[in-house]
């Protein structure tokens, strides 16, 4: 085995023209390596993690240099795969495998050190194999440049925090207390095989379904895909916690557009996201999804433009729909990430100055619940039981009667909030930042779905004019499924339409009901979350006609 060695010219060579000479070294905190060494005997790469670590530990100090009085160790597995279908055939299947080292490594102290709003640390790509001695020098080689780089960012934010008058609200860094936990791997469990041959399907359905033929010679593009994702994290720290966790998510969507007549680009996309593969949509609910979706291009490619003269008035949001809008709107506003220096700003975003303020209406409750791991009988996909840095999970009332009483925090503390509450998440190989993770919102005074609707028609009636109910949402919150719903009851869909002023305005004071219809939305991706959102009606929003430039039509059919 070759000796591993410590990259101390390296450093040394930096450290002299970086930090002043002279500085006492202080001594990072021990780790109970014989505690920490027991709870991860089981697994190769924990054991050569906390070896490596506590070798840094023991030899990373230079003279006249301090030392790091915190560093991390995090390593993602993960696995992943993926398949697209078009127009009826696969024509595209990848399947990857690869892990990721970010080492974090801290100078200074927990109330003032070399962190940035930007994270800390560096990445480095780690063997694939179980060998411990290439993740040795995975991690040696990321440890040099990690300690390099808080070095430098320690400088030049003690420099920096002179120009300010006032210090900073909060500590850099919250205490927590180490945890040693190991939860069982996680592996992909798809069947490829079977999806496979759902998603040709299901691109080609638009050509083999009689029931579509009148839709076939309209369709432009045509198609599907499976995807699937597995993660085991691996995280330890010199506070001495050392933590494996794993988690899974499975999503199939179909995509199908075109052009209206007048040469609008029209599009339906939409699909099944889970954290279990078996419970995705069965073959005959996907079959079904498809054939909705190709009916509904059809549809919106035969109705008429929105209305030329700009609307303000009730719309019905499903909870689909609403679960888009609060996703946009109220979710990153809740996700505490610190400003930068010399403000006394609390977070960034719209809630920066709204705590105990009113952002919602006063029917509304939220709550974060990350232990709630099943709702209706499904896996939700944002749950978890531990946060990325090692801090138990709990639920945060965030809001209650339409009041902000809370902030997702993770450990970078924010004024008001010095401790975390379990919600510094990460995606593979970047740095924690404090995020959702199953976000629940409920009505006080929830109403049926059909007394929803009898409101909004109540509304149409009083005010002697149609108004509009939106089933699902596309990009940049613009209605998919948008109808006019008359005074009668009946509705028209219309297409053409965005919608005006849905912002946190919107949210506070234009919800005038919510349904007691919980819609679960799984939202897949590198940071996995969940919202569940009733039905939302709102009593003044605006709807216009978009201002889109129109492209030509194909000069010529489509093949047969």
């Amino acid at each position: 085995m070759r000796a591993l060695r410590i990259a101390t010219s390296s450093l040394l060579g930096f450290a002299l023209t970086a930090f002043a000479q002279g500085a006492e070294p202080k001594p990072a905190a021990p780790i109970d390596f014989t505690a920490a060494e027991h709870t991860a005997a089981a697994d190769p790469l924990l054991t050569a993690m906390l070896a490596e670590l506590q070798r840094e530990q023991q030899l990373l100090i230079l003279p006249g240099m301090q030392r790091p009085y915190f560093m991390e160790y995090r390593l993602d597995d993960f696995a992943s795969y993926e398949a697209v279908a078009n127009y009826g055939a696969v024509s595209r299947e990848q399947r990857g495998h690869q892990r990721i080292v970010r080492v974090s490594v801290r100078i200074g102290d927990y109330a003032s050190d070399s962190s940035t709003s930007r994270g800390d640390g560096t990445v480095e790509l780690a063997p694939r194999d179980n060998d411990p001695q290439a993740l040795h020098y995975a991690l040696w080689t990321a440890t040099d440049e990690a300690y390099k780089g808080a070095l430098r960012a320690y400088a030049a934010k003690q420099a920096a925090l002179k120009r300010f008058e006032k210090a900073p609200t909060a500590e850099d860094f919250s205490r927590i207390p180490a945890v040693q936990r190991i939860e069982p791997l996680v592996s992909l469990s798809l069947d490829e095989a079977a999806w496979n041959k759902r998603i040709a399907e299901a691109s080609g359905l638009f050509l083999t379904d009689p029931a579509l033929a009148a839709a076939a010679p309209h369709v432009q593009y045509s198609s599907a895909d499976v995807r699937g994702l597995a993660v085991n994290r691996y995280l330890v720290n010199t506070e001495g916690t050392v933590f494996r966790h794993g988690y899974a998510s499975y999503g199939a969507n179909y995509n199908v557009g075109g052009q209206a007549d007048d040469g609008m680009s029209l599009s339906r996309a939409n699909g099944t996201a889970a954290a279990k593969a078996d419970e995705l949509e069965s073959a005959a609910a996907f079959h079904k999804r498809v054939v909705d979706d190709v009916l509904s291009y059809e549809a919106l490619r035969n109705a008429p433009v929105a209305d030329a003269e700009d609307f303000h008035g009730p719309v019905l949001f499903s909870g689909d729909a609403s679960a888009d809008v609060l996703s946009r709107l109220f979710l990153p506003n809740v996700e505490a990430d610190r400003p930068e220096m010399g403000t006394t700003a609390r977070t960034v975003g719209a809630y920066q100055s709204s705590f105990r303020a009113r952002v919602l209406p006063d029917v509304l409750d939220v709550t974060d619940n990350p232990l709630e791991a099943t709702f209706a009988g499904k896996s939700l996909i944002g749950a978890y039981a531990i946060d990325d840095e090692g801090v138990p999970a709990k639920p945060v009332e965030l809001v209650e009667k339409g009041k902000l009483e809370n902030y997702l925090i993770g450990r970078t503390p924010v004024r008001d909030f010095p401790i975390s509450n379990g919600h510094g998440r990460a995606a593979p190989g970047q740095p924690a930042h404090s995020r959702a993770g199953v976000m629940i919102f409920k009505s006080t005074s929830p109403i049926s779905s059909a007394e929803l609707h009898q409101k909004l028609i109540g509304m149409a009636k009083e005010q002697g004019r149609d108004v509009y109910e939106v089933e699902t949402m596309g990009g940049e919150l613009a209605p998919r499924l948008l109808y006019r719903v008359h005074p009668d009851g009946t509705r028209q869909l219309v297409r053409g339409a965005i919608f005006d002023e849905l912002d946190n305005r919107s949210l506070r004071s234009d919800i005038v009901a919510a349904g007691g219809d919980p819609y679960v939305d799984n939202m897949t991706g590198p940071i996995p979350e969940t919202i569940i959102a009733p039905s939302l009606l709102f009593g003044d929003i605006g709807v216009k006609r978009a201002s889109e430039e129109q492209q030509k039509l194909p000069y010529y059919a489509p093949p047969k």
